[in-house]
């Protein structure tokens, strides 16, 4: 069997050792029309990468158009999507587009500034090997595919997921071991630098992140070697490309005119030094438009760019050189914090939480387990998830005029990573029997909104009751860079985020950290300098939870009357049916009848929810009625006759179970007939005496009259 390239090239396939499997890299056996594509696979896993630049760049747009999308397909893990009515991939999920942005993080950065050629990245996961997640084959696949390309692509890069094993660190872990192990650990990193950090965490400390990430680090090596091999081998030829960068002399011009008016005179509290800055750019354009006249409409684009990187060069000054930050905080200074729980009257739970401008409102709703989320994804199929958190960030938050639409891919990251924080923490199903929902909404921005969502999040659930194992803070850090020298900032706000070389988040309790996202926009960090980092991030946290605990220190005992009430009871599993009834008429009649809700798992759990406690213990008794069990020596009182016979009287005792009532067991005095003694219909009094090997239930109503009479 052979492939044909109708280009005339000959297929290329490299292969390389990675963490126990073989890593494969392949080009030219699909793809003809792409700039570049390749074939990963590891395992039994296939990821196509694919990559397009465009051949010339977009005048006046000043930003990157890099686009990178990651594809599930069903097929890929031998499945049919769960959905009643659609089958084809549609919308991806929101794993994927988290999948998308992973791979898209540390890529981004490798990009010469002022690229302006339109990019595209696509992985398409062809197959899947079920013991390790794909998502990291397809972030090599990509990186393969973009250095193939001759575009200016400063890669390659690698990631690697990294999970505890039985207390050790192991790469490609299985998806059992992730959720049964303390640490979900995603890095990736270039040769030298590690370029972007991701991870979940059962209260790990900093020192075994930092371990983690030497392991990580040291383990994709091989992956990187192989990709420079392709690119040898394959013979890359340099593509040509313009950047658009500001023009040097419109740079000096601007800078000569802000000389003297930054500094010191825009350092402020915020939101004050935002108008300032607006204030200046507002002059500029004014003194620079009235020089230029109509020209300078062509050229405007050019003299805001100037006027950020003289913005961005003045904030770097202050810090390396003054250690003063733009709104006059020390670099380890955390910006002023308030908060307030409970001021929504009829939400489960509800939390205010401000910090500098930057403020997240959340709200916590509680429902059923039946509320839980079903998951039909390539990876995930008919699971449930209980524990919901979603973001949302509309245009008035940063003083924008927006039209409102559905979440994109940033409130989709930042929901995720605020739900990952509190996720560790969350009481299990059987301490807790609730699906959770928890909502930021976002009401002003300036820095760190995903850090904000998170200690909302964690007040809001301690104000609607939910019983977590330990209260959660969060805090975004930045970094400086000037030769040798780092300045690592704490707490950071939208300026210094825009002019630093790191963005990193870091949320966890007093005992540890439980979730991690690291991004670099320099060309990576050593892991010595992400070790500080962690370090002053610890700190900064503990002040973060200090405040938070100062308004509330622990959940609530009491949950809100509005919140429904979930109990539990546990019935024999062979008796669900019985419940259910055929067509689901017995669980339909008992929902009618009490009112309740009722969500039944297959181990024999029943929950029962309501808000009135009454429906609750009414449910109870019913499903208790239904599923008890005959005992031997129990009076079972007003139970009907069902039929009479020659011989006695048979009786129901219970749903389903009839026994019988042998003619010498109906009185103390003789019986020469059952039907002289009961009919059909008649409520009697009986003792069940005996359970035969064929399980024949042998009852007494004389037994049982006696037994009453001496009480």
């Amino acid at each position: 069997m052979s492939t044909i390239n109708p280009l005339g090239k000959d297929i290329i396939k490299l292969e390389t050792d990675l963490c126990g499997r073989t890593l494969t890299l392949e080009v030219n056996r699909v793809g003809f029309r792409s700039t570049a594509s390749v074939i990963a696979r590891y395992g039994d896993t296939v990821v196509l990468a694919t990559a397009m630049v465009g051949p010339k760049p977009f005048k006046g747009m000043d930003y990157f158009p890099l686009s990178i999308d990651y594809e599930e397909k069903f097929y890929a893990a031998g499945k049919i999507s769960g959905s009643r009515f659609v089958k084809r991939e549609g919308r991806p999920s929101d794993d994927a587009v988290l999948i998308g942005r992973l791979i898209d993080r540390p890529i981004r950065p490798l990009w010469p500034k002022g690229y302006r050629h339109e990019v595209q990245g696509v992985t398409t996961v062809l197959s899947m090997d079920p013991s390790f997640r794909p998502d990291m084959v397809a972030m090599i696949a990509m990186s393969a595919a973009f250095m193939l390309t001759g575009a200016p692509f400063e890669g390659p890069i690698a990631g690697l997921r990294v999970g505890l094993v039985d207390g050790k660190l192991a790469a490609f872990p299985s998806s059992e071991q992730l959720i049964s192990g303390k640490l979900d650990l995603v890095v990736a990193g270039t040769d030298d630098a590690i370029m972007m950090v991701e991870a979940g965490a059962d209260e790990i400390t900093e020192e075994q992140i930092a371990e983690a990430l030497q392991f990580a680090h040291t383990a994709m090596q091989p992956a990187l070697k192989l990709q420079k091999e392709l690119v040898a081998k394959v013979g890359v030829k340099a593509q040509e490309y313009e950047l658009s960068l500001p023009d040097e002399n419109i740079l000096k011009e601007v800078g000569t005119w802000v000389k003297g008016k930054l500094g010191q005179g825009l350092r402020a509290p915020y939101p004050e030094r935002n108008e300032l800055v607006q204030q200046l750019r507002v002059l500029m354009e004014s003194e620079f438009g009235e020089k230029l006249g109509e020209d300078f409409d062509n050229v405007k684009n050019d003299y805001d760019e100037a006027f950020n990187m003289a913005l961005h060069k003045d904030v770097r000054a202050g810090i390396i050189n003054e250690q003063v930050r733009p709104d006059g905080r020390k670099l380890d200074e955390v910006r002023p914090l308030s908060s307030e729980v409970g001021f929504l009257p009829r939400a489960h739970g509800s939390a205010l939480f401000t910090r500098g401008v930057t403020q997240a409102m959340n709200i916590v709703t509680l429902a059923p387990l039946s509320y839980a989320q079903m998951l039909d994804t390539m990876e995930r199929n008919d699971d449930e998830k209980r524990y919901m958190h979603h973001y949302n960030a509309p245009g008035y938050t940063v003083g924008e005029v927006r039209r409102l639409g559905s979440p994109g891919r940033r409130e989709i990251g930042h929901s995720a990573l605020a739900e990952r924080a509190l996720l560790s923490v969350i009481p299990d199903e059987a301490t807790f029997p609730y699906a959770i929902r928890s909502v930021t909404e976002i009401m002003s921005q300036n820095g760190s909104t995903s850090m904000a969502a998170t200690c909302s999040s964690c007040l809001a659930l301690m104000d609607a009751g939910v019983p977590l194992k330990a209260p959660v803070s969060g805090i975004a850090m930045g970094l400086m860079l000037d030769g040798d020298k780092s300045y690592i900032l704490t707490d950071i706000a939208d300026a210094e985020d825009f002019a630093g070389d790191m963005d990193f988040k870091v949320t966890g309790t007093a005992n540890g950290i439980t979730a991690l996202q690291m991004d670099m926009k320099v060309h990576g960090l050593g892991i010595d300098i992400l070790k500080q980092a962690l370090q002053e991030g610890k700190a900064g946290r503990a002040k973060i939870l200090e405040h938070m605990l100062s308004v509330m220190a622990e959940p609530r005992k009491e949950m809100s009357p509005y919140a429904p009430r979930v109990e539990s009871i546990k019935i024999n599993p062979e008796k669900i049916r019985e419940v259910i009834g055929k067509g689901g008429e017995t669980i339909n009649k008992i929902i009618a009848e009490t009112g309740a809700e009722i969500d039944i798992k297959d181990d024999g759990t029943v929950f029962i929810s309501s808000p009135d406690k009454k429906s609750i213990d009414g449910a109870i008794q019913y499903i208790k009625h239904l599923t008890v069990e005959p005992e031997v020596g129990t009076i079972y009182e007003n139970v009907p006759v069902v039929s009479v016979m020659d011989f006695g009287a048979f009786v129901q005792i219970l749903p389903g179970k009839d026994g019988l009532v042998h003619v010498s067991e109906m009185s103390e005095e003789r019986v020469n007939k059952p039907s002289d003694v009961v009919k059909e219909g008649d409520l009697v009094t009986v003792k069940l005496v005996a359970i035969d090997e064929k399980g024949r239930l042998n009852l007494s109503m004389k037994q049982a009259a006696r037994e009453l009479g001496e009480k």
